[in-house]
């Protein structure tokens, strides 16, 4: 997968949108539904890994400061 230039607040908002569509769509064709999913797991993956940047971002951020904490 090529890199997203979404925010993870786009993502997750077109996400939301997407499962809404789908859920409220009972006459939805099939062959559309597997293009919609696809678009719903592609969507879930640049948010998982907006989320995964921010989560090491904390993690060095905590590393950060409890090694300059045990200095003290």
């Amino acid at each position: 997968m090529k890199k997203s230039n979404k925010s993870f607040k786009q993502a997750f908002a077109e996400l939301e949108k997407l499962t809404q569509d789908l859920e409220q769509n009972d006459a939805l064709d099939l062959e559309k539904g597997v293009v919609l999913f696809e678009q719903g797991m592609e969507l879930a993956q640049i948010c998982k890994n907006h989320l995964s940047e921010i989560e090491n971002t904390i993690i060095t951020i905590q590393n950060k400061y409890s090694k300059n904490h045990e200095k003290s």
